[in-house]
């Protein structure tokens, strides 16, 4: 692991970073970030705007590599087991030009050190779905939100590829590493001691058999496709109207993960009828749609999603000394109760019902 560099010497990286892709003196002033790891500086430069990505390369534990078994992930740790990119810039890097080569929006890149873990990168505003789906058309913003994954679906891009960097897929191990948050750090949260072993195992078989129904892996999954991570960009045309950001943890998984991601957010709500509209709209666009099969996984990776979520807010709060994630827990545990309640997750009701009633149906 490279050893944390001091204040003074950061800045002298970024200064030089940005001398070298042609920004010197740039101005720079922080963005908000996210629950990673990263961080992020609005950069200005003789009327120019971009944003400067910073993703320190020792910040994270290791990422998968390539060719490696479950047991060396399991060695490895969280990340290589969710298959995170953890601080690999180069993912960042494939996904972006693969995403711009479908005719998507996403920031254009226009200088990366990848072992340095800075990345600068087209700005693409403020307006956030998150921060203008009251005063917009809430419809249309989430219509071409389901659009840009059509686009994925009927248009897809090779699997993308880069130094030190290929798209795994989104296999039973990290699916089921991610369901584990909720009973690793949802459970003690609500109950002050962690899970007995024997029911911590049975959690994970039901995952395990949950997983096994779903539909194979087929397109591109970016993962964290929500309203905090999708920008408003009415002068563009059709899918290209929604910015796509956040996107470096991407696999190639099942469609109706993103679907999911969109409609059922932990940080606003989504009217159901919306979200019905959504699906159908989806539904009916989608060539060669077995629309009784996405539903399934529809209903399968809701209930993961959420379940991860749960795990992640608890953990954020509890480990992290972030307890504003808390306020969050109420919209995703009736996410997570609505979920439960669909007909593929009758095991998945019945262990809740028993062991953690208050998020029963």
């Amino acid at each position: 692991m490279v050893p944390a560099m001091s204040g003074s010497n950061t800045a002298r990286a970024h200064a030089q970073f940005l001398m070298l892709a042609g920004w010197e003196g740039a101005k720079l002033r922080p963005l908000a970030g996210d629950a990673s790891t990263r961080s992020y500086m609005r950069a200005e430069h003789n009327g120019r705007k971009a944003v400067l990505m910073i993703a320190p390369p020792s910040a994270e534990s290791a990422p998968c590599p390539r060719e490696a078994s479950q047991e060396e992930r399991r060695a490895l740790g969280y990340n290589a087991m969710a298959r995170l990119a953890g601080a690999n810039l180069n993912a960042f890097i494939a996904i972006a030009a693969a995403l711009r080569g479908a005719g998507l929006s996403t920031p254009e890149i226009f200088a990366t050190d990848a072992a340095k873990g800075l990345a600068l990168i087209e700005d693409l505003g403020d307006d956030l779905y998150a921060r203008v789906a009251g005063a917009a058309n809430e419809t249309e913003l989430y219509r071409s939100a389901i659009d840009a994954l059509l686009t994925l679906r009927q248009n897809p891009p090779a699997r993308p590829a880069h130094d030190n960097y290929a798209m795994a897929s989104y296999d039973a191990m990290a699916l089921c590493t991610e369901a584990g948050l909720l009973i690793d750090w949802y459970w003690p949260l609500k109950k002050s001691v962690p899970a007995p072993e024997s029911l911590q195992a049975e959690y994970r078989d039901i995952f395990q058999n949950l997983a096994s129904a779903l539909s194979p892996p087929h397109q591109i999954v970016l993962r964290d496709y929500h309203a905090e991570n999708l920008l408003w960009l009415p002068k563009r045309k059709t899918a290209a109207r929604t910015g796509i950001i956040d996107f470096q943890d991407g696999l190639y998984g099942h469609a109706a993960y993103d679907v999911v991601s969109l409609l059922e957010d932990a940080r606003r709500d989504v009217a159901p009828a919306l979200a019905a509209a959504m699906i159908e709209h989806y539904a009916r666009a989608a060539d060669g749609l077995d629309k009784a099969a996405f539903m399934n996984d529809y209903a399968i990776l809701a209930a993961q999603r959420n379940a991860k979520i749960l795990g992640i807010f608890a953990r954020l709060a509890r480990r992290d000394n972030k307890p504003h994630y808390l306020n969050f827990l109420p919209r995703v545990e009736a996410l997570f109760r609505n979920d439960l309640a669909r007909e593929p997750l009758a095991p998945l009701r019945s262990f809740i019902a028993a062991h953690l009633p208050e998020l029963a149906p």
